[in-house]
């Protein structure tokens, strides 16, 4: 028999833990820089849809972020629904600094911004709230269109790794 609840204690190390055990797809979200016309974006696991009518979806950006103000500053945002084949793609837009997107391949959305390469499917959204929540920035896009790319499984986070998805027979 498992074992029961603990003293259920809350601590950084502790919640990360916990909240690990939740499966979440993996996001890039892209656009081209306005004012050098570059092409900018970054990684995230916090994406969800939250309203039909209208067409909204949210994801949470870290408000220390460096890459969320020049992604920020486009008029439209791409989401990037990335596939398990993509881990390093992920990677590079994790990562802090440097040319983000140095031997990627892509192509313009209809917004114009970046869909990566194998990607599963797009979103061109356009920002329409931005609410600050702890140590997070949770916007909330319009979806203005939106398609499928490529075909294949998710890239998928949980307990604080990358993976895919199996389904089942």
């Amino acid at each position: 028999m498992p074992p029961g609840p603990s003293q259920g204690h809350l601590d950084t190390l502790r919640f990360r833990q916990v909240l690990g055990r939740f499966a979440t797809g993996v996001v890039a979200i892209t656009a081209v820089e306005p004012v050098s016309g570059e092409p900018c974006g970054l990684a995230a696991n916090s994406f969800t849809s939250v309203s039909l009518d209208p067409p909204l979806v949210a994801f949470c950006v870290a408000h220390t972020s460096t890459s969320w103000p020049k992604v920020r500053g486009a008029k439209v945002v791409t989401v990037n629904v990335l596939a398990e084949h993509q881990r390093s793609v992920c990677a590079q837009l994790a990562a802090k600094g440097g040319d983000k997107f140095a031997g990627l391949e892509w192509t313009g959305s209809p917004g114009g911004n970046p869909v990566l390469d194998g990607s599963l499917a797009w979103i061109d959204c356009a920002v329409e709230a931005e609410h600050l929540a702890g140590d997070h920035m949770i916007v909330v896009a319009r979806v203005l269109q939106l398609d499928t790319y490529a075909d294949g499984g998710p890239l998928v986070f949980f307990r604080g790794g990358y993976g895919g998805f199996v389904e089942p027979a």
